[in-house]
């Protein structure tokens, strides 16, 4: 290019560098970083800068690079970390973050604890991915620094190891072992679990006499039969043994909100279906009694439950959820 000397070059270097230690590492200030870049390339038209972006992983924290054209050919990257001097393309590669596999708003977990959550998952009915982000979401919300009390911490544990059938200390040193966890950790984990714990069954107490009073047609104690299967059961043989054949019949007391949805509101004594069932075959049944409902401290923990599953929904819906797959 006419007019574009060594020394033209090396000014462009000099000032590029302060330009870059110059702005701002937030990530809310790279369109502020954008202009003061664009105003530095008009005044040094001849390298034909641009600024690369590079968002850290987990963080707020951003980099940046200047892309130049050489006097004699090619281009040149310059970068200028304010800190150790260490450029982000080698920081990147033992950065915090390197290792971690998601990030759920604050909350950061590195492949070894997400790992370690599958293995322990407290949930049966939840994705691996959904119980990690739960996880994140109670941490963030529970952890206010207070100590862990001796009877949440016992409680925990008792829990933990009647959970995965560890019956005597032989078996719970096994299960540490399998997980890669020594005492410490092991410790330290069961802490971080109390006080989700604890924050759970303190949220569930404080959400439960709202939610029962919004939601008082769920918590009727239902006593029910109903069959399903491949084939359909007549209305007329739900109590006929012989009539069923590869029918599965259950018959139980629960909660009204957990009845099978073409039960919830039947009177009492009325048959109803066959019907296609949500989760295959066909279902027939009928609601044997049901009785008030009555707030005691058995339906106001249940209530309980079922609010503080609607309040991590909600939470999930919300969080900013990003997984580093690579």
């Amino acid at each position: 290019m006419t007019g574009f000397a060594a020394s033209d070059f090396a000014r462009a270097l000099e000032s590029g560098a302060d330009l870059l230690r110059s702005l701002p590492r937030r990530r809310a200030g790279v369109p502020e970083a954008r202009q003061a870049a664009a105003r530095w390339a008009e005044l040094h038209p001849v390298v034909r800068a641009q600024l690369v972006v590079d968002q850290r992983p987990g963080t707020p924290v951003v980099d940046y690079d200047l892309i130049l054209d050489h006097p004699d050919g090619g281009t040149v990257a310059l970068s200028a970390p304010p800190e150790d001097g260490v450029p982000w393309l080698i920081d990147h590669s033992t950065h915090w973050a390197a290792g971690h596999l998601v990030s759920v708003d604050d909350v950061h977990v590195s492949l070894p604890q997400a790992l370690t959550m599958v293995r322990s998952l407290s949930r049966r009915d939840a994705s691996p991915y959904q119980e990690i982000v739960d996880q994140c979401l109670l941490a963030a919300a529970g952890d206010s620094g207070a100590p862990v009390e001796a009877a949440d911490l016992q409680a925990t544990a008792d829990e933990f190891r009647r959970g995965r059938g560890l019956r005597d200390r032989a078996a719970t040193l096994a299960w540490m072992a399998a997980a890669g966890m020594s005492g410490e950790q092991f410790e330290a984990y069961i802490a971080g679990i109390a006080r989700r714990r604890r924050f759970r069954l303190d949220k569930e107490t404080e959400l439960a006499g709202a939610y029962l009073a919004a939601h008082q047609e769920d918590f009727a104690r239902v006593k029910a039969v109903w069959a399903t299967g491949p084939e359909k059961v007549a209305a007329g043989d739900l109590f006929d043994v012989s009539a069923h054949g590869e029918a599965v019949v259950t018959v139980t007391t629960r909660w009204e909100g957990e009845l099978p949805g073409m039960l919830r509101g039947t009177p009492v004594g009325r048959v109803v279906g066959p019907e296609e069932a949500p989760g295959g075959g066909f279902l027939t049944g009928a609601v044997l009694s049901r009785s008030p409902v009555v707030e005691d401290a058995e339906t106001l923990a249940a209530a309980g439950r079922a609010a503080f599953a609607g309040w991590l929904a909600e939470r999930r819906a919300a969080a900013k959820v990003e997984w580093h797959w690579s």
